[in-house]
């Protein structure tokens, strides 16, 4: 289907290009969203008379975002989260938890303007990138941790997980006893006292 966009859309086209799109790329996100109009004759004529409000419109918008992203650009957003010893997030950090947080410090991000790729499952940092406007697009970094003294570290570059690990394997710890006597499906310390005990 041939549509005129009505804004510019991310690897698509700017506003006034005529590009040929899915039909159901079209019916259901850029049409009843009021990105694009069906590039029929009299949409073409009526897009033509309008341009010069649509370009004007779209220019205050983008000016509005880029004052909006003066205040959020490069910010950091710290978030604790139980997790297993792995790392690994008991539930993930979704788009709805970061526009939460950034509402609780005063910035105004919907949702749909959070872009990440997939949900969030392990601590550590991410960066996350928000599309404030078409044209303006800005990265926050969001430190995932189990505590705030981890995330302390963390926004200092030292790797938890890599710390965690290393003071395992001096504690003896994250390994097992073997025992290349043992019988299948014994435990190392069992054999040693049933031999005592015969």
């Amino acid at each position: 289907m041939d549509v005129i966009l009505l804004e510019r859309v991310e690897k698509l086209g700017a506003i006034g290009d005529v590009v040929t799109v899915k039909n159901g790329f079209a019916r259901n996100y850029l049409l009843p969203r009021k990105k694009a109009l069906r590039a029929n004759e009299a949409n073409k004529k009526v897009f033509e008379a309008n341009r010069a409000q649509i370009e004007a419109d779209n220019a205050a918008r983008r000016s509005d975002a880029e004052t909006a992203s003066k205040d959020v650009d490069g910010k950091t957003l710290t978030l604790i989260r139980q997790a297993s010893n792995t790392g690994q997030l008991y539930g993930s950090v979704s788009a709805r938890d970061l526009a939460e947080l950034l509402a609780a410090e005063d910035i105004k991000v919907a949702k749909s303007q959070i872009v990440l790729d997939r949900p969030i499952k392990a601590i550590g940092l991410n960066v996350v990138r928000l599309a404030l406007h078409p044209e303006v697009a800005v990265t926050i970094k969001v430190n995932v941790a189990r505590s705030p003294e981890e995330a302390e570290l963390q926004a200092q570059g030292v790797d938890v997980m890599a710390q965690v690990f290393e003071e395992g394997r001096d504690q003896g710890g994250f390994t097992e006893d073997y025992d290349p006597n043992a019988e299948p499906g014994e435990i190392a310390g069992q054999a040693a006292e049933t031999d005592e005990q015969a």
